[in-house]
């Protein structure tokens, strides 16, 4: 036992925790290019995972979870199949993330089987903690974040939301003029996400959308710096926010 890691009988537990809240679609296929679309789309606002720019903080730490288990001796192809199970046979009792202490969000049973299953387990495995970047077509799935700048024109602002489903705008910042603004998001993705601004008084949160619905909000700003972020617990602290610079 090392650090207060239990062992491989606490990587079972862990790794019953590890696509714990996370819903996916079936497309088919068994290869890593759709366990790693799959995992961004459905997963990553959930859990860290560095190759997949997945910046989730509401379940484990994917990589770090690798991380203990390596210590213990366990083997890539173990934490995949104990994954896989995990996908399968979700557990029914809330469970505690062993390195956090934290309860974990539970994942439903029956959100996906056969190959996606597979797919999912063997990308997470092959992912987690490995140092560098995915190469090739792995790594135009999951960008990271985007350093354009959104602006806003006849008093509205859009600041769609990434459709592949990543705790990210399509914008990394945003500019617009003092005075009356609308603010606009648009979320694609099957994950819920919305649009709230804060700063200098302001405080403003709009409704929470997913599958192309568009989250909206009013302000009324003075010149100055803002924040535009996604209020939905841990995606503001994934890193789903930017800077609104008022002129």
């Amino acid at each position: 036992m090392r650090g207060g890691w239990l062992g491989p009988a606490a990587i079972a537990v862990a790794a019953g925790a590890v696509l714990s809240g996370c819903a996916l679609t079936e497309t088919g296929g068994d290869n890593v290019i759709n366990g790693k679309t799959l995992f961004v789309a459905k997963c990553g606002s959930c859990h860290t995972l560095a190759r997949a720019n997945a910046t989730g903080v509401v379940g484990p730490n994917l990589d770090e979870a690798w991380r203990r288990a390596a210590v213990d001796g366990m083997r890539r192809s173990t934490y995949k199949g104990i994954v896989h199970r995990q996908i399968e046979h979700p557990a029914r009792l809330p469970q505690v993330d062993p390195i956090t202490g934290k309860e974990v969000a539970q994942m439903p049973a029956g959100l996906v089987t056969g190959a996606n299953a597979e797919d999912v387990a063997a990308y997470v495995a092959s992912a987690a903690a490995k140092p560098g970047k995915d190469t090739g077509r792995l790594a135009t799935i999951g960008q990271g974040p985007s350093n354009a700048v959104a602006k806003a024109s006849g008093g509205k602002l859009d600041i769609p939301t990434d459709p592949s489903g990543a705790l990210a705008y399509k914008f990394g910042a945003a500019a617009a003029p003092a005075g009356k603004l609308t603010v606009e998001s648009k979320n694609d993705a099957s994950i819920d996400h919305n649009i709230a601004v804060q700063g200098s008084g302001v405080d403003e949160k709009g409704p929470i959308v997913k599958n192309g619905g568009v989250s909206r909000v009013q302000v009324d700003l003075k010149p100055g710096k803002y924040t535009f972020y996604c209020s939905v617990p841990g995606h503001r602290e994934g890193g789903m926010e930017g800077t609104l610079t008022v002129k």
